[in-house]
């Protein structure tokens, strides 16, 4: 077995034996692979790299871009019925001019020495969202829906220095995964089935520092207990987080309406492109309790007067709570931020005002239960939950032979992106307000085609 030899590179000034010996002295490791220890073995490659020989020239790199970028193809709206967390919504062109244009799109972090409207694009971006969620306090993005929800929780575990967190119905297991590696080694999860009591019976067992759940569940479907399990938060000392789609609240009523005390969400249905799985950007929004604003780590702006009479300026409020003010002390570590998707969504909240907010809500719940009714009317299809209420995400049951990957699979074949297996034999689909009556008679035909 060959033994690998430290190596200094040329460009990474701590891969110097001496430097890295230092560093890990520094931090109490013995070696790196102590340094990595908290990695899952599931997630280390443990073999080198398999890159491919090193390119001559530009135009052989341009060349083998190509040949990569054209294996790409692009689905029409109208075919493509996927979601859980990531959908095609609508994105007005106005969207795409302003979040291109240079003062934006070219600031990395927005500091007061290359502002150029940033902040206040941002301060905008957190007024309508706390208009749209009933809140009075939203942060600057987070990377992701994801991050958004495990930081709320940690932010409730802050504030009621308590360790249990009850999680609530069904959740992303992607989602999941992150707010577990997220809180490790502080906090306790708690599942739990979307039952009331369920809830009271994990909170009997006291020590609970939140209890989290969704408006919309991972399946689309409307919690209507979603107020009782706020009650028993509240009843039991705990706090009250609750993961939203934040299109749908033109329709349906923010947690804050009935007493949640942190909302969190993706952005990434308000006017942001999906691209290979993104983009995204994490919400939180809260009353402006000090308890809570207290905890949050990420940026926040607010308005101020300047010492010019009648002059206003935007920066950032209690700045000394984020690691950018205290590298070390900060509440949590906060890197780049996808503040450029706040100022999409801040654009697209303009764009579509209440009414507008509204309108597309109601259209999507229309067309979920359009899709719902349409597809449990084919031979060998039947709805789980016929008596929920859904938004834009649901699952149906095939009763057939074919199982759920094998109908995923022949539908891409004939061009229709859906059906994502959720089981043996469940698949998953989503419609927004994109999707045609005749787009979804067209999924329907194809189903029943392919399941007979």
């Amino acid at each position: 077995m060959s033994t690998r030899v430290p190596r200094t590179h040329p460009y990474i000034p701590n891969s110097a034996p001496e430097v890295r010996k230092a560093m890990l002295a520094a931090v109490g490791a013995q070696d790196v692979e102590e340094f990595y220890a908290d990695i899952p073995a599931a997630l280390r490659l443990d073999r080198p790299l398999r890159l491919p020989e090193p390119l001559g020239s530009e135009a052989r790199l341009v060349a083998h871009m190509e040949d990569l970028l054209s294996r790409n193809t692009a689905v029409p709206p109208g075919r493509s019925f996927l979601g859980a967390g990531c959908y095609r919504h609508h994105v007005p062109a106005v969207v795409d001019e302003i979040v291109n244009r240079s003062e934006f799109l070219t600031a990395y972090a927005g500091e007061p020495y290359e502002d150029h409207g940033r902040f206040q694009a941002l301060w905008e971006y957190q007024s309508l969202m706390a208009e749209l969620l009933a809140v009075e306090v939203v942060n600057v993005p987070t990377y992701d829906g994801f991050q958004a929800a495990a930081t709320a929780l940690r932010m409730a575990g802050r504030a009621t220095g308590r360790r249990r967190l009850v999680l609530v119905g069904e959740i992303d297991p992607d989602r999941l995964s992150r707010i577990h590696d997220y809180v490790r080694g502080v906090h306790e999860l708690v599942p739990v089935p979307a039952d009331p009591a369920a809830v009271q019976a994990a909170l009997a067992e006291g020590d609970a520092a939140a209890v989290y759940a969704q408006l919309t569940d991972h399946c689309g479907r409307v919690d209507q207990e979603l107020p009782r399990y706020i009650e028993l938060a509240h009843q039991a000392g705990a706090l009250a987080v609750v993961h939203v789609n934040p299109i749908s609240l033109g329709v349906l009523t923010p947690p804050a309406e009935l007493g949640a005390d942190l909302t969190c969400g993706d952005l990434q249905p308000l006017g942001i492109h999906p691209s290979f799985g993104g983009g995204n950007a994490g919400f939180i929004g809260s009353p402006d309790d000090e308890r809570l604003v207290a905890e949050y780590p990420s940026r926040l702006f607010g308005l101020a007067p300047t010492e010019v009479p009648g002059e206003y300026g935007f920066g950032d409020v209690a700045y000394e709570r984020t690691s950018f003010a205290l590298r070390e002390e900060g509440k949590e570590w906060v890197g780049t931020a996808a503040a450029l998707h706040g100022i999409a969504a801040g654009v697209y909240l303009a764009l579509m005002g209440p009414h507008g907010m509204r309108e597309i809500g109601g259209t999507i719940l229309a067309n979920t239960a359009y899709a719902r009714q349409r597809l449990a009317r084919v031979p060998g299809v039947e709805l789980p939950d016929p008596e929920a209420v859904h938004f834009a995400d649901f699952t149906v049951r095939y009763t057939g032979e074919r199982s759920a990957a094998e109908i995923a699979e022949a539908l891409l074949a004939l061009g229709l992106h859906g059906g994502t297996p959720a089981g043996a034999d469940e698949g998953r689909y989503c419609v927004t307000e994109l999707h045609t009556r005749a787009d979804i008679d067209r999924l329907a035909d194809a189903l029943e085609e392919i399941v007979k």
